[in-house]
């Protein structure tokens, strides 16, 4: 006789469907290119030599939420193309939008020494009060007067009134039903304009360094949270 957990863990396996998700970074309307040179909202040149953020909290939303099954951390970094390419399952249903959380939640920031996408080793985490760093942006720029033109933003705070955790939500290009082992396969450009302009414009000759919670930083991630656009959205391809 089968006991229950053994069935309730191949329920889980085998009644989801995959979602896969292709993060692609973008200046403007065109791919980045580590160390190429781009022009920010206050005409400042750029070049970008790291870009890291968490997502996480995946869910889909039919018609209410439902989450993504498993542990949902992510760390996207620019560096390594295979983080730019993540896997969710979720419960076959009607979906219309994907919902993720940038950055780690509250409860992952005080819960101690973690591992995977969350282990401090990756060079995200500061200490147990200021948390992790959701978002980080690193490069160069001949507005900068910190030492070799340098420019560093990285991103945190998870409470009080400099909480920089965003809900980012992407309506799919078109509803779509999911039936188990489907397969939805989605594009997600990622605009790193969008980390100079928006509520607050961000001058790198005036803030070149922003690396502690505090208002500065929940500027910046104001403007952030709109970097993300759906490109594409396609069920069922191989």
């Amino acid at each position: 006789m089968l006991s229950f957990s053994f069935i309730k863990k191949e329920v889980d396996q085998v009644d989801t469907a995959t979602v896969t998700i292709q993060f692609v970074t973008k200046v403007g309307e065109v791919e980045m290119v580590p160390m190429k040179s781009y022009t920010n909202s206050s005409f400042e040149d750029f070049a970008v030599s790291k870009f890291k953020y968490y997502v996480s909290n995946f869910q889909m939303n039919g018609t209410g939420f439902t989450r993504a099954k498993g542990d949902t951390y992510f760390l996207i970094d620019e560096d390594d193309a295979r983080t730019k390419k993540i896997e969710i399952k979720i419960e076959p249903g009607n979906y219309r939008a994907i919902r993720f959380l940038l950055g780690v939640d509250s409860l992952r920031n005080v819960s101690g020494a973690q591992t995977g996408a969350l282990d401090p080793l990756h060079g995200m985490f500061w200490t147990w009060n200021t948390g992790y760093i959701m978002a980080k942006l690193e490069g160069h720029s001949s507005a900068s007067r910190r030492p070799f033109n340098m420019f560093e933003y990285h991103i945190g705070g998870f409470s009080g009134i400099n909480n920089t955790l965003k809900w980012i939500n992407l309506d799919l290009t078109q509803p779509v039903s999911l039936k188990r082992n489907d397969h939805l396969h989605i594009k997600i450009g990622v605009n790193l304009l969008e980390w100079f302009a928006g509520p607050a414009d961000i001058s790198i000759e005036e803030k070149s360094s922003i690396t502690s919670p505090g208002a500065n930083a929940k500027r910046i991630a104001d403007n952030y949270a709109d970097m993300f656009t759906l490109v594409e959205a396609k069920p069922n391809e191989p």
